[in-house]
């Protein structure tokens, strides 16, 4: 059984020991056969750098770790050419000066290993040009996390514009250098639509979601089945499949290699582990300042435009989630000359973790979290109503008063619905909000193995919730699914802060 490289993005350490590798080089020979310059965005842990790496040793004519791949004997391994290889995942990015002193080091350090000296005044153009002459051969340029420093300066916008600028003419050698490239990819978590790479390099080919590379990174389900099969015996893959797998670029759907990679290493036992890596306090601080009604991401339909809204005086909260992956494609919809993207939370695992997230943003609350989820989830599987109305008046008492000050949502039903959806949504359940029926809208179904609850809210009415599902007959949609069916109405009351009516039904 061969070994997981978990946290390994080295191409010759993984061939050497003999750990599992999922052949990507099939896609790599495309790109090289098919143009030169090429872009490439992926959220975080999701095979970038392994990427780059492999397609550094390529160039180098490293022919022995690429013995069995489907490249072997494609390739001229009697040619090499020298790799300009650069990561801006490791540095200091906070100030402008600290991001010049590490782009001077790092061309330092590879002009040393090349065996070249230059006294002063050093750039990437310059290197790249006494590269080519001191080895007669064109040179390949590789840049991993190109994006690091601005998204490492965020929240601080005046230090991430001097980061994008600095980096904007720090990519510009590129262009100005064509004579001597043969080959250049760069790779990131986000498109920066103003850094000059993308004004500048106009002939960079961003093959984010192109169909033909849709499975350039991460793995396929045959990957799982082939590659991981002897580590995956007896396991359940519809469950893996619902709870890690949904990446989707239009091509076929994809694991985050680092979930899988963790699933096998903890006993094969199911939980979030791509989310406990990251740093959710940019995104909390984005949905503050957003105020977005959460369930607006149930049937989610965006233009390009609004996907390509990422810079740093502008990021659409839609474009951040998918640039971040938290939102994925699910698909395309093509009429009247424009290309609409209908969107969706790609699994379980990102479900669970990034409505929990939305639960503190709206709350506050979030060490007090799975209290309540525990109480709430008794109720719901065994269809204690009054359970489920004393667990959700608690939940909203919990809320500090400040909260509903400073969030504009709390003046309006979206707010109140947006708490019972998210928390509902974080435990897993399948949850569809603004329901469409032939009647009308369902304000918030939710499913259990053997229950459907149907929700409708209202905020200081004086008429009952309940009764517009039972006028409208919103229940006759699930009546053949043989569960028993519920209907719920929910009355607030905005000076109280909390719920002043609830009555349910059984169908």
């Amino acid at each position: 059984m061969k070994k997981l490289p978990t946290g390994i993005q080295t191409f010759s350490k993984i061939r050497e020991d003999n750990y599992a590798y999922v052949d990507k080089t099939e896609d790599i020979y495309s790109l090289i056969q098919n143009g030169t310059y090429y872009f490439l965005s992926r959220p975080r842990r999701f095979g970038k750098s392994l990427l780059i790496d492999t397609i550094a040793e390529l160039f180098k004519g490293s022919k022995e770790y690429f013995k069995g791949l489907y490249i072997y004997d494609k390739w001229d391994w009697d040619v090499k050419y020298p790799v300009i290889k650069i990561n801006f995942g490791g540095g200091d990015y906070s100030t402008s000066q600290n991001l010049e002193n590490e782009i001077i080091d790092i061309l330092y350090d590879i002009s040393y290993d090349f065996g070249i000296k230059i006294d002063n005044h050093l750039t990437l153009k310059r290197l790249i040009k006494e590269v080519y002459k001191k080895y007669g051969q064109k040179v390949v340029i590789l840049i991993d996390e190109y994006d690091k420093p601005i998204i490492d300066t965020i929240s601080n916008k005046e230090t991430a514009l001097e980061n994008r600028a600095l980096l904007g003419s720090f990519y510009s050698a590129i262009k100005a250098s064509d004579q001597y490239v043969k080959f250049a990819m760069l790779t990131g978590v986000s498109k920066f639509f103003k850094v000059n790479l993308f004004s500048n390099l106009n002939n960079l080919t961003d093959i984010t979601i192109s169909k033909k590379y849709g499975t350039i990174t991460g793995y396929t389900q045959n990957d799982l089945d082939t590659t991981f099969s002897e580590h995956l015996k007896g396991v359940d893959m519809e469950e893996v499949q619902r709870w890690y797998n949904g990446y989707n670029y239009f091509a076929e759907a994809i694991y985050n290699p680092y979930d899988i990679l963790q699933f096998i290493d903890n006993d094969c036992t199911l939980k979030n582990y791509w989310w406990e890596t990251g740093n959710p306090g940019f995104l909390i601080e984005k949905l503050r300042l957003s105020n977005f009604y959460i369930p607006k991401l149930e049937d989610l339909i965006v233009g390009e435009e609004t996907l390509n809204t990422f810079d740093v005086e502008r990021i659409d909260l839609i474009a951040l989630l998918w640039q971040t992956g938290y939102l994925t494609f699910d698909k395309e919809i093509i009429g009247n000359n424009k290309i609409n993207y209908k969107m969706k939370i790609p699994n379980i695992e990102i479900q669970n973790s990034l409505y929990s997230l939305f639960y503190t943003y709206l709350t506050d609350r979030g060490t007090e979290r799975v209290a309540k989820e525990l109480e709430l989830q008794k109720a719901c599987d065994i269809k204690d109503l009054e359970k489920l109305k004393s667990t959700l008046k608690s939940l909203f008492s919990a809320i500090p008063y400040n909260n509903y000050v400073k969030n504009e949502l709390a003046n309006y039903e979206g707010y109140y619905s947006s708490v019972i959806y998210t928390f509902l949504s974080s435990l897993g359940y399948d949850t569809v909000a603004e329901d469409v029926t032939n009647k009308g809208r369902i304000d918030l179904t939710l499913k259990t193995k053997n229950a459907i609850f149907i929700f409708e809210f209202k905020v200081d009415s004086k008429e009952g919730a309940i009764k517009q599902i039972k006028e409208r007959k919103y229940y006759e949609k699930y009546q053949a699914e043989d569960k028993e069916i519920y209907m719920i109405g929910i009355n607030f009351d905005s000076e109280l802060k909390n719920i002043a009516e609830f009555k349910w039904e059984r169908v």
